[in-house]
């Protein structure tokens, strides 16, 4: 399995060195791991997709317009 670096903020870091009985490594394997499938999921729902991204937009717009007026209500 190929290896890889990641750099944390120190504060991060200080922390993850204090819990040393847990397996940091398997939790970021974990996390990428679920991360990369849903964006294979969002691949393969955009992949046959006819939108446009105009379409898009206007259909982003709409949503966040409603949920802005629900909040402010």
């Amino acid at each position: 399995m190929p290896n890889m670096t990641l750099s944390v903020p120190e504060e991060l870091h200080d922390f993850i060195k204090q819990h040393t009985e847990i397996n940091w490594s398997e939790i970021a394997r974990r996390a990428m791991h679920m991360q990369a499938k849903k964006l294979r999921l969002m691949e393969k729902l955009v992949e046959e997709s006819k939108l446009t991204e105009k379409d898009i937009d206007e259909i982003d717009h709409k949503i966040k317009g409603k949920m802005l007026k629900r909040l402010l209500s």
